[in-house]
């Protein structure tokens, strides 16, 4: 099995924000996934929904063997595992989390089904935030 560098973004908006992101990364790690590379924390208000809680925000390179869909299933587990209630696509808009994680570029795949749109547009071009904490990871 070949190993695939992805690109990930965590943030968490609730609770010992930070803790909570460094949780998130130990799951990922313990997971068989091999972290290369973290940002700084970045502190951040909400985008796209107002709340009075800021998102702690990481940038992560890391190496899998998962396929995409096989990923997304991985990390969606985590934030399950970690509290997290309702997730954007099927709740149709964004809220206050405990954990939230998106796969930002996997390899140079372009791929797109109603689960998964990899590279993700918004964090690469719309979102202040990702910019800053992406700029030496793409």
């Amino acid at each position: 099995m070949s190993q695939h560098k992805v690109v990930l973004l965590l943030g968490s908006n609730l609770g010992d924000q930070k803790k909570n992101v460094e949780h998130a990364l130990q799951k990922i790690n313990e997971g068989g996934n091999q972290i290369s590379q973290t940002s700084d924390f970045l502190l951040t208000d909400p985008v796209e929904f107002v709340s009075s809680n800021i998102f702690c925000n990481i940038a992560a390179v890391i190496f899998t063997h998962l396929s995409p869909i096989q990923l997304l299933d991985f990390i969606k587990n985590i934030e399950i595992e970690m509290g997290r209630i309702n997730d954007s696509k099927s709740s149709g808009g964004y809220s206050d989390r405990i954990i939230d994680i998106d796969i930002i570029k996997y390899n140079d795949l372009i791929f797109k089904s109603e689960r998964l749109e990899i590279p993700h547009q918004k964090h690469l071009f719309e979102r202040e935030f990702s910019r800053i904490l992406l700029k030496d990871f793409i």
